[in-house]
């Protein structure tokens, strides 16, 4: 391991750990808890791809500090330094993620608050009793649909349905399209070979939506969007909408996932959230505390010199802010998690960026998980929970695969 601390360039160091690994091990507190020995503190350098360095923000303190000052650390990957002197090219997995879009998620200031008020204002005009009961008619089909022999995939079968089927409906997409657009999430949150060629066919499906829409126009996001005054043209609206597509997609799935996996395997869980002291809150809670869905976030570039956590960091640095490591962080409030309701987590964020759709988030999960408890009471793992399959990405930690027999009770 390079010694840290030395004021060496970022691109210089070598022989780092990928972020993947932190992401698709068994025990990932261990490998945080590893990369904070090595490092010295609660900042340490990672590779995100071969030749790809950056820097892993883990501290609460230091993570919660760095989102809240957009004077030093831009939200905009204009100020990439190894993007824009040419060291990532259009065929990196890590492009579709991370180089500049004309949304929210990838400006500051006041171009932000522009880009950001269509998607809170969307979202604010949802009625919440009409997502609810959209919601559990999608759970109680999807359910109805499960093979009645043999194990049942909770992931593919459900948890990934369910916020495909139901953001989908949000933009008055059809649900082929939302099949398509999934495997394209997919291959995006992976970072692989496949990503860009994914990211340019979602791009290609959504501006057809937006046609569509401009065409004929419906009571949904999508005419919304395209109606919104924070939008200037077509393709800020793509991007707003690539943005929420792919992130509330991703996240929901993992955290629905999670949840159900835990609900299985964990003893604390076991019968007592069905009945116990233990609500499905505080599972999906338990969550966002342990494995938060998007456990390392991209990202901020650091637009002077700097220090954080001890380690000097050069302008133009990429900072991935590590919101399940920062969760272990005992300034988090770690010790008070579960049984007190403390949400102090990161997992939504913290600062200008914080997710807007937190309420319709939790709407979607907590709906999804408390249907499969009610109509499938019975649920068993179906392969030791020491063999659960976890989804390659380094951004988010989830099961690929959640394998259980079941009898489904009628709705």
């Amino acid at each position: 391991m390079t010694t840290p601390k030395t004021g060496c360039p970022l691109e210089k160091l070598t022989d780092l750990t990928p972020l993947s690994a932190t992401t698709t091990c068994a025990d990932p507190a261990a490998a945080y808890q590893r990369l904070r020995t090595d490092w010295g503190g609660p900042v340490a350098a990672v590779e995100l791809e071969p030749g790809v360095p950056a820097w892993l923000v883990m501290g609460y303190r230091e993570l919660r500090a760095v989102v809240r000052n957009e004077q030093h650390y831009s939200r905009n990957s204009k100020n990439w330094r190894l993007l824009a002197e040419g060291h990532i090219g259009a065929g990196s997995g890590l492009a579709p993620i991370m180089s500049p879009r004309d949304n929210a998620y990838f400006s500051d200031g006041a171009t932000h608050r522009r880009l950001r008020g269509p998607l809170v204002d969307g979202l604010a005009g949802l009625s919440e009793h009409r997502m609810a009961r959209d919601v559990g008619e999608t759970c109680d089909l999807l359910i109805d649909r499960l093979p009645a022999d043999g194990p049942i995939d909770l992931v593919a079968q459900y948890a990934a349905q369910v916020p495909m089927l139901t953001v989908a409906g949000l933009f008055g997409i059809a649900p082929d399209l939302g099949d398509r657009l999934q495997a394209c999430v997919i291959a995006l949150f992976g970072s692989g070979e496949d990503s860009a060629e994914r990211f340019r066919e979602m791009e290609t499906i959504l501006t057809g939506v937006i046609n569509e829409h401009r065409t004929a126009p419906a009571e949904d996001l999508t005419t919304a969007f395209l109606n919104h005054p924070g939008h200037r043209d077509d393709g800020e609206v793509l991007a707003s909408m690539l943005l929420m597509l792919g992130a509330g997609w991703e996240t929901l799935q993992v955290w629905i996932a999670q949840t159900l996996r835990i609900m299985l395997t964990d003893p604390r869980f076991d019968g007592k959230v069905r009945g116990g002291h233990l609500g499905i809150d505080d599972a999906l809670d338990d969550v966002l505390w342990r494995d938060p869905p998007m456990a390392n976030q991209p990202t901020r570039w650091t637009l002077t010199d700097t220090v954080v956590g001890d380690q000097r960091i050069a302008r133009g640095d990429a900072l991935i802010l590590g919101l399940a490591a920062a969760n272990r962080d005992s300034w988090a409030g770690a010790d008070k998690r579960v049984d007190s309701g403390n949400r102090a987590h990161l997992a939504f964020g913290v600062g200008p960026h914080a997710c807007p759709a937190q309420r319709v988030a939790r709407l979607i999960a907590r709906t999804a998980v408390e249907t499969a408890l009610h109509r499938l009471p019975d649920a068993r793992l179906a392969v030791p929970a020491a063999e659960i399959r976890l989804r390659p990405s380094p951004w988010t930690r989830g099961p690929a695969e959640l394998l259980i027999n079941a009898t489904r009770t009628v709705c």
